[in-house]
């Protein structure tokens, strides 16, 4: 199991890859765009160097990490021989479902497929493959490098074997697991959203700004970081697919505000873009 490939080299992935890389693992980094692997690349790279930096990793660490770190387009290539694969691709169940179907013909039989998504059935994506009992979801949490949880998501015939396995594997990420079992939005975005919805409507409503709806939060309820916050993190266009799938899954109480769709069709999309419910230029 040292040897996983993580398809998709956008913020979470290329933080995925990170954690893998550093806890022993060698790591495929896959995507197919070739700009965004390069990105990758220099991110973690620059992440590496400033954990180096700051004291969290020795320097056998940075240097064992860098070499495990291999960066390849060709989805065939990246996957044919590595035990564990993580998607963490865009938020779109076709396209998930696309990659599935790629991953169960191009990796090895006893190859664990797992899923990186938030709120989607890992049900309804293992039922594309012909491995239904090692498909699972890991979801992992951004930053990946410092969010210590992983949720474990079994959908309807992943095997107490595979979530055996995905569950040590977090452990040796230096995460903790917890086992959920699938309904969509998990635990922690289930609650999360709706938090994040009610934080978009207030503001909408004036019932207070951005930054003081986040204080309170942040001090009235112990939170580590507003839900306004959290979303531009996320990315409000991510946010908004969230919401819609859970609105589509789990009815009227997951609506998406009004606010959230009218920032993602003015492109402004958090932290990615410059400007969300703050202005990062």
């Amino acid at each position: 199991m040292k040897q996983v490939a993580v398809v998709g080299a956008g913020i979470m992935g290329k933080g995925i890859a990170y954690a893998f890389a550093v806890s022993g693992y060698t790591v495929m980094l896959n995507d197919v765009n070739d700009q965004i692997l390069q990105a990758a690349k220099t991110d973690i790279e620059q992440l590496l160097d400033r954990s180096y930096n700051n004291g969290f990793i020795n320097e056998e660490t940075i240097s064992e990490a860098k070499m495990n770190m291999i960066y390849e387009s060709d989805l065939e290539s990246a996957v044919k021989h590595v035990n564990l694969v993580v998607e963490a691709v865009l938020e779109k169940i076709e396209l998930k479902i696309d990659i599935f179907k790629k991953l169960d013909h191009y990796c090895k039989r006893s190859t664990i497929l797992a899923t990186n998504t938030s709120t989607m059935s890992p049900t309804e994506i293992a039922a594309q493959t012909n491995r239904p009992e090692k498909v699972v979801a890991m979801h992992f949490f951004n930053p990946v490098h410092k969010m210590k949880l992983i949720e474990v998501v079994r959908g309807l015939e992943t095997s107490d074997e595979t979530v055996d396995v995905i569950k040590e594997v977090s452990l040796s990420l230096g995460k903790e697991a917890v086992e959920v079992n699938e309904l969509p939005g998990f635990v922690t975005s289930r609650m999360n959203c709706l938090i994040g919805n009610e934080a978009m409507n207030m503001l909408m409503e004036g019932v207070a700004s951005a930054a003081d709806i986040d204080k309170a939060m942040k001090l009235g309820l112990n939170h580590p970081m507003g839900p306004l916050e959290l979303a531009d993190l996320v990315g409000l266009d991510s946010r908004l697919r969230n919401m819609e799938y859970l609105y589509q899954t789990l009815g009227e109480k997951y609506r998406p505000s009004p606010l959230l769709t009218k920032y993602v069709k003015a492109g402004r999309l958090g932290k990615k873009s410059g400007i969300g419910f703050y202005d990062y230029r």
